[in-house]
């Protein structure tokens, strides 16, 4: 009997562990790990971060030699006639004519004006925007990530809640039908509280789909199929130790887009170089290995074959060219100007929005020790009414209040919770310091 109900127990612990299992516990360092692998904009941006670095190499900024191999057959059938100077003539049909030429090439420019290692530079500076572009996808998108987990940890909370409330309710109902039972009540009070009842249900039922949602969304985020189930923990904690002026600072060294903007003035400035080159003498080498091979069904020579090596030199120096040089040197100093301007307006707009975050951070913050209070007199609160109700010493309607006042102290307790984490959320994005 023993082994019997030692048995029994084994298969109901391991069913449970079974049921437990079947969703995943997904805690959000790991939906931040599935998003760094799996998102589809920051695979891009990596791909594109990756095209950037392929792209530095001395070959692409031209300062190394080209070797080009060529061959070249041409022939032709042709009637031909040829008079000499003496009278006679010659005259054959379909004469067959050949011209066979192949060899090798090299070139090499070994000075242009300084352009090759301004090209080469700014190769260096692309890679460096085209890493600043990933780091700005990864910060944005796993902001979306903590976004969308949080939310569905407040909208747990509401379902909490809500599942509360209707406890809650069905006593009423059951109390309500136990007072008319014994002819302490009428039936409208039974009915009032089966309507509230009712109303607590189609919330919950609101709710849930809301919460449904809320996981496709995060799904996508992390690139997964939409259907597949989960749980997030309960626990939100919020940072309240930020600094501005910290943030700031931080701003300053890693924010992307004002990483971005400095890089671009240094790409405008290595143009400038670039566009200044024409200004100098442009010298190439040449040499190669050639050989050459004809044949004529008509002339005075039959068969003509060369081969060989040739080698030179050619300079070129931009005299006069209707004034473009000087244009472009204009344009590309106005360039420079505007990458300037553009790094004082991203610093002005980062400020902003850093200053209007970090006050909206304060303010959360406040809420949530307000709507923590709140919550536990609400509760007190409806304690209290519960049992006066029992006794019948509160109407119906002061103890829906009680009830209504609870659940929406806790709901506005969660969103006080999750309002300050996205605040946190958005410095921490805007400073460039999101911990992944």
């Amino acid at each position: 009997m023993k082994t019997k109900t030692t048995l029994i127990s084994l298969v109901l612990f391991l069913f449970c562990i079974t049921k437990s299992s079947a969703q995943e516990v997904l805690t959000i360092e790991d939906a931040m790990k599935v998003a760094l692998d799996n998102n589809f904009e920051i695979k891009i941006a990596k791909n594109n971060s990756t095209i950037s670095e392929t792209n530095v190499t001395i070959g692409n900024a031209g300062l190394l030699p080209t070797a080009t191999a060529n061959i070249v057959d041409n022939n032709s059938v042709t009637n031909s006639t040829q008079v000499r100077q003496d009278g006679t003539s010659t005259t054959l049909n379909n004469a067959k004519n050949n011209s066979l030429t192949y060899g090798v090439s090299l070139g090499w420019t070994v000075f242009d004006g300084m352009r090759m290692f301004a090209r080469y530079d700014q190769l260096k500076e692309l890679q460096k925007l085209g890493d600043a572009e990933l780091k700005r996808t990864i910060l944005v998108k796993i902001g979306q990530v903590n976004s969308a987990y949080y939310d569905l940890v407040q909208q747990q909370h509401q379902l909490a809640a809500l599942d509360t409330t209707i406890v809650i309710s069905k006593q009423r109902v059951q109390l309500a039908q136990n007072r008319f039972t014994i002819g302490k009540a009428s039936k409208l009070e039974v009915l009032n509280a089966q309507v509230d009842l009712n109303t607590d249900q189609v919330g919950l039922l609101r709710q849930k789909e809301s919460y449904k949602n809320a996981k496709i969304l995060l799904n996508q985020y992390l690139a997964r199929d939409p259907q597949i189930d989960f749980t997030v923990t309960d626990l939100v904690t919020v940072d309240n130790k930020l600094v501005l002026i910290d943030l700031m600072d931080l701003a300053k060294k890693q924010n992307p887009a004002l990483e971005s903007q400095i890089i671009n003035k240094r790409i405008a400035e290595l143009q400038l170089k670039q566009v200044k080159a024409s200004r100098y003498p442009t010298v190439n080498l040449t040499s190669g290995y050639n050989f050459s091979e004809s044949q004529s069904s008509l002339g005075f020579t039959s068969e003509n074959s060369s081969k060989g090596f040739t080698y030179g030199f050619n300079a070129s120096l931009n005299i006069f060219d209707g004034f473009n040089q000087h244009r472009n040197e204009k344009v590309a100093k106005l360039q420079i100007e505007n990458s300037q301007i553009a790094i004082d307006q991203q610093n002005m707009i980062l400020n902003t929005q850093l200053s209007t975050a970090f006050q909206t951070y304060l303010t959360n913050l406040e809420l949530i020790d307000l709507e923590e209070d709140n919550q536990a007199i609400a509760k007190q609160n409806l304690d209290i009414t519960l049992d006066k109700f029992r006794i019948g010493t509160i109407t119906t309607l002061d103890f829906r209040t009680a009830q209504l006042n609870y659940v929406n102290a806790k709901v506005r307790y969660s969103n006080a919770q999750y309002e300050a984490k996205l605040s946190e959320i958005a410095l921490k994005e805007l400073a460039g310091n999101i911990n992944f």
